[in-house]
């Protein structure tokens, strides 16, 4: 049973589980829309929502925070002096997921997910 268990398994052990999503929000960060699956969007939405919110608050402690998050100095900084100022008056919801249709090879739904 799956009582109080949150989160998609998205076929794999939770430490690479952790690592997929923590790819794919730098990537997001990045490049600022992706193209994945929509089970993936819907997990990583969570984690780049927690970023954005950290980054808004601009302290060192928030700083330390998202680098153990994402793991790459010049993409936070970049998530400090760009992202966040764009969402300062925002309460959330800093992404959106489009729908583009199933995968040629497996019928998987697929999904661009972008910054707002």
């Amino acid at each position: 049973m799956r009582h109080l268990k949150k989160g998609r398994k998205i076929g794999s052990d939770a430490e690479h589980r952790k690592a997929i999503l923590q790819s794919l929000a730098a990537q997001v960060f990045e490049h600022g829309r992706i193209k994945t699956t929509e089970a993936r969007a819907k997990e990583v939405r969570s984690l780049i929502d927690e970023v954005v919110t950290l980054a808004k608050k601009g302290d060192v402690p928030s700083r330390r925070q998202v680098l153990s998050m994402i793991e790459d100095r010049g993409l936070v900084h970049k998530i400090f002096s760009e992202i966040a100022p764009r969402f300062k008056e925002r309460q959330g919801g800093f992404t959106r997921i489009l729908k583009i249709g199933p995968r040629q090879g497996d019928a998987a739904p697929m999904v661009f997910i972008e910054l707002v």
